[in-house]
């Protein structure tokens, strides 16, 4: 373990859900982003959690989206913000963590949580399920605008994730390119070929980011 971190790193709640219909507008629109707090030991295969499925797995889930935390030290601001108690799950997350938030960890980063040894891939950009699962159209800006995106793992060895169980860093990627620098990076006003350029290179980023971030650099030359 890398023993960088001074506060423990730990999980506080493990969370799941499955497809199911809702209104907005109108219209009925079938989402996942409503997860429910579970105990006990929960394995992690096939790119999942089990009894955690995506609505559409087009752009949800998959090898570079299987897992999604998000820190509980966000969630004060939230509750201030939005003048509401919520509850761990309450941004869709499969895990709420403590004492590692998007500063800390590295596009690439390997980390231990329980068994299983997952890989951070990428920030999460917001999607509209967002402000209906808070019936507020503005909430996808207002998160995005705020950087407390939470990101995503990779699952890199199977196996099970608990409540209680703590986060060990096991690598650090070479390039340490922050979650928020990734952001920046992907929506910031200044552009940074060589950061960029890292940033491309970096095995554990998707390809839709990569493509993206790619056309971002050819924009600037």
């Amino acid at each position: 373990m890398l023993n960088e971190q001074i506060e423990p790193m730990k999980v506080l709640s493990v969370n799941v859900g499955q497809p199911r219909d809702v209104q907005s507008d109108g219209k009925t629109v079938l989402t996942s982003i409503f997860k429910t707090p579970v105990q006990g030991r929960i394995p992690v295969r096939d790119n999942n959690l089990a009894g955690d499925r995506q609505s559409d797995p087009r752009v949800h889930g998959g090898r570079w989206k299987a897992i999604y935390a998000y820190p509980s030290e966000h969630y004060p601001f939230w509750m201030e913000q939005l003048g509401v108690h919520l509850s761990w799950g309450s941004f869709g997350e499969n895990l709420t963590i403590e004492g590692l938030v998007e500063r800390d960890v590295h596009v690439g980063d390997r980390l231990r949580i329980g068994s299983t040894e997952l890989v951070v891939s990428q920030p999460r950009m917001p999607c509209y399920k967002l402000g209906i699962r808070f019936d507020d159209p503005l909430m996808v800006k207002r998160f995005l605008d705020s950087r407390r995106s939470g990101f995503y793992f990779s699952v890199a060895v199977e196996g099970d994730i608990g409540v209680g169980d703590s986060i060990e860093v096991l690598a650090r990627n070479e390039a340490r390119i922050s979650i928020p620098e990734i952001l920046r990076l992907y929506i910031g006003d200044e552009v940074d070929p060589v950061r960029l350029q890292q940033a491309i290179e970096l095995p554990a980023l998707s390809d839709a980011w990569r493509g993206d971030l790619r056309k971002r650099l050819a924009g600037s030359t």
